[in-house]
């Protein structure tokens, strides 16, 4: 019976093979890899890896689709684990020793940016991820300081990991089509994070783009004096996407203090 897209799941079901063989080979899993795929619909993605890996792991929220992965996979090739990705702990998902996770998956574009930020908090377990977003999102994510689209969300995300935009896939790729085009991006764990408290750096950032057209001085008044801000390395006219991560960084550890 062919499953319908749910909207209120934010479904978009990849089945162009030429993009899929695209991901695969960026992804490019060993079959001993301990991978986790979020949302894997109908499989697609997920028939690709299992022609290389001896077992993955899914998370997947669609009952219906958790009843069709069950019945089309033995439990020796795959673990489907029922449930919302953004609740979900990924700490306890086995690795064999002296390895770390490899997360994939073709997000909701519905609530990606939280499920990037929950995905964050377990950044140290994790090898690489690779995902599939809207073109919009991956271009916030990787943009550089001075770049119109550089905000929270890439300076949270830059704290945490190096991240490089792949390739960019266009709405006729998926089943129903987006109205957007996708983009593929690769997010690497770094491995000494700029030391810093996390949730003290996401204060000082989401007031400073709380209102990106002013100047920084007038975003964290309140918050900073303008003396301290030029302690942090910034010039107190630059707005706020002209500060680098670096700078962030100092901002929250001097209010830390």
């Amino acid at each position: 019976m062919k499953h319908v897209a749910r909207k209120r799941f934010g479904q978009n079901f990849l089945h162009d093979q030429h993009v899929l063989g695209s991901i695969t080979d960026a992804i490019d899993p060993a079959p001993g890899d301990a991978m986790v795929e979020i949302g894997p619909g109908l499989a697609a993605m997920t028939d690709q890896l299992l022609r290389t890996l001896a077992h993955m792991h899914v998370v997947e929220l669609d009952r219906d689709l958790v009843a069709r992965l069950e019945k089309a996979y033995p439990r020796n090739k795959l673990t489907v684990h029922s449930g919302d990705a953004l609740k979900f702990d990924f700490s306890t998902i086995p690795v064999p020793e002296g390895q770390k996770l490899r997360i994939v998956g073709n997000l909701p574009y519905n609530i990606s940016s939280p499920l990037l930020f929950h995905l964050a908090t377990f950044a140290p377990l994790v090898q690489d991820q690779h995902f599939m977003l809207q073109k919009e999102v991956v271009e916030r994510m990787v943009a550089e300081p001075g770049s119109k689209v550089y905000g929270r969300l890439s300076v949270m995300l830059q704290w945490r990991y190096d991240m490089s935009l792949l390739f960019v896939v266009p709405p006729e790729a998926f089943d129903p089509p987006p109205r957007v085009d996708s983009a593929i991006v690769r997010m690497i764990p770094v491995a000494n994070p700029l030391p810093c408290d996390g949730p003290t750096l996401e204060a000082v950032v989401q007031k400073a783009f709380s209102q990106r057209r002013k100047v920084i001085r007038n975003c964290l008044a309140g918050m900073f004096t303008e003396e301290q801000i030029v302690a942090a390395g910034i010039n107190p006219t630059d707005r706020p996407e002209a500060v680098g991560l670096a700078q962030y960084v100092a901002l929250a550890n001097l209010l830390a203090q």
